[in-house]
């Protein structure tokens, strides 16, 4: 049987806050074990380097999903659950431009 190949590109985005790059036991963490992970590691690409926009929730979140720099929006701070949002239902996003692209 021949492979399933696809056009549109497989990409995973894991997103987590306060995790270290020495966190994982497949990057040499010992005081936890985080087996899922760690074979997402060995079957995929292992990235080394790591940026952030904020170093707080809501400011990376938004830059994220948005493309714009978390302090260019003075509303981008870390927000409460109840807070009225932050990103405007017209503002373009990931999710948006992937629904416009057919993905």
């Amino acid at each position: 049987m021949a492979p399933l190949t696809s056009s549109k590109p497989n990409i995973v985005v894991i997103y987590l806050d306060d995790l270290g790059y020495g966190d994982v036991s497949s990057y040499g963490a010992t005081e936890i074990s985080t087996p899922n992970i760690d074979a997402l590691a060995d079957g995929g690409v292992r990235f080394t380097n790591g940026y952030a926009s904020s170093a707080t929730c809501t400011p990376s979140r938004y830059a994220l999903l948005t493309g714009v720099y978390p302090w260019r929006n003075e509303n981008a701070r870390i927000l409460s659950g109840t807070a009225p949002l932050l990103i405007g239902t017209d503002q373009q996003t990931i999710p948006k431009m992937l629904k416009q692209s057919g993905y």
